[in-house]
């Protein structure tokens, strides 16, 4: 057998790490359903000609599918889905009359993009979704609720301080047809890595693009604009600029603002460089970024799609925001943050005497499994200390034996052991399933 290599940009859990990104998982789908969104999933391929187009280099970093022994154009033009949002639009046009609208969905689902794997950045990884469609029109409230529910699912987790950083792609694009910088698109695209090269490296590739010296440094400006509340407008006013589009992106950002800082002070922060590279983004624009680890990037964002679901005659505008969870739960975990309590969900360990008592061992698992307790079976008989000793190295903290006065079961951590009947002893709440530990705990 040849020797086996890690594939770059696919992570994979050990047990007690995939602990800690399911209790994630189910916190945020019971947060997402207390709120009314339903859940969907998608499948995984789609035809290519759909995910492309999208910006954000997304043709490169599309995955083909083609089964090896196919015909030379068979399936030639399927790919992987690189965020679930494209798929979702498809998903709402192909079942548009079995839908009512708004339509509020939510989808955790794999995801996979063909770039440069790094920290915090895979090939393969997990994303969160919420969304809500409706037919013609969305009301603007929508813009403002979104964020509010992911804000709920993540102070339910044990997750740092963060800021959901807010624009509207209105704004930058009036203000740069304002300048006189009509291919939007591209200077969007440059404005947008300004985190990662740099004001004076954006100048020079907008100058390169073809605009003046002014007009670059002028939407570097804009960039540079960011308020926890509507004082964004006047800064954007100071700097001269005018056009229509600029009105109306301007306005709709104040009164997403606005209602954020009624419902929510604090969790909202209008910061004009936010763009987020897909094209199909037409209003608000949302990323999610841990305070004081911005360099790390967003760990989740979204934004106001308004005609990527159309089947010609109508149109379903939606608007939708993402916790990208693998890239969360990795970033907690690396930095030791976070850990699972224990490596298998296991509470209990029944013990062997010797291996004939193993059908009263399963009938003593099965009594304790009807009452929600998860169980096993020692793998063998052996000395009581050598199965002590192999649960305590998987993190199981109770061994149940059967002794000459009856069954007894033994907290391994504190060494207590008392008498037990399976039919009625359960563990403390705490210790029935694996839970999250933070850093303070693990110290």
């Amino acid at each position: 057998m040849s020797k086996l290599s890690p594939l770059s940009g696919f992570p994979e859990f050990l047990p007690q790490d995939r602990i800690v990104e399911q209790k994630f998982l189910d916190v945020i789908r019971e947060t997402f359903e207390l709120h009314g969104f339903a859940s969907i999933e998608t499948r995984a391929v789609e035809p290519v000609e759909r995910l492309s187009n999208q910006g954000e280099d997304a043709d490169k970093e599309i995955y083909g599918v083609r089964r090896l022994a196919a015909d030379s154009d068979e399936d030639a033009a399927l790919g992987l889905h690189f965020d679930l949002t494209v798929p979702f639009a498809r998903y709402v046009l192909e079942h548009s009359g079995k839908l009512v609208f708004p339509f509020r969905r939510y989808q955790i689902q794999r995801v996979w993009r063909g770039e440069r794997p790094q920290e915090g950045r895979y090939r393969e990884f997990t994303q969160a979704d919420i969304d809500i469609v409706d037919a013609a029109e969305l009301p603007m409230h929508y813009e403002v609720e979104l964020p509010l529910v992911i804000a709920d699912a993540l102070r339910k987790l044990p997750v740092p301080e963060f800021v959901i950083k807010v624009n509207n792609r209105k704004i930058p694009e009036g203000f740069y047809r304002g300048l006189g910088l009509d291919d939007v698109t591209t200077v969007l695209r440059i404005v947008d890595k300004i985190d990662k090269i740099g004001p004076e490296k954006v100048v020079e590739r907008l100058v390169e693009a073809g605009a003046t010296d002014k007009q670059a440094r002028l939407a570097v400006q804009l960039a540079d604009i960011s308020s926890t509340d509507t004082s964004f407008v006047e800064k954007v006013r100071a700097l001269g600029v005018e056009h229509e589009i600029l009105d109306e992106g301007l306005e709709q950002l104040s009164q997403v603002m606005a209602a954020a800082g009624e419902h929510a002070p604090g969790l909202l922060m209008a910061d004009l460089r936010i763009a987020r590279g897909l094209d199909y983004y037409t209003g608000a624009v949302y990323e999610i970024y841990l305070v004081g680890q911005e360099s790390f990037g967003s760990v989740g964002g979204g934004g106001r799609y308004d005609s990527l679901a159309s089947d010609g005659k109508t149109t379903y505008p939606g608007v939708g925001i993402s916790i990208g969870v693998s890239r969360l739960v990795h970033r907690l975990i690396s930095q030791g943050l976070l850990a699972g309590s224990r490596r298998t969900p296991t509470a209990v360990l029944v013990a062997l005497n010797a291996e004939e008592d193993r059908a009263e061992a399963m009938r003593t698992a099965a009594q304790l499994r009807s009452r929600g307790i998860p169980v096993e079976v020692a793998p063998a008989a052996a000395k009581f200390g050598k199965q002590i000793r192999f649960a305590d190295r998987r993190g199981i903290p109770f061994v149940w034996f059967s002794t000459e006065n009856g069954p007894e079961v033994k907290d391994i951590r504190s060494g207590e052991q008392v008498a037990a009947d399976p039919a009625s002893w359960t563990p403390p709440a705490t210790d029935l399933l694996p839970r999250i530990e933070t850093s303070q705990e693990n110290q």
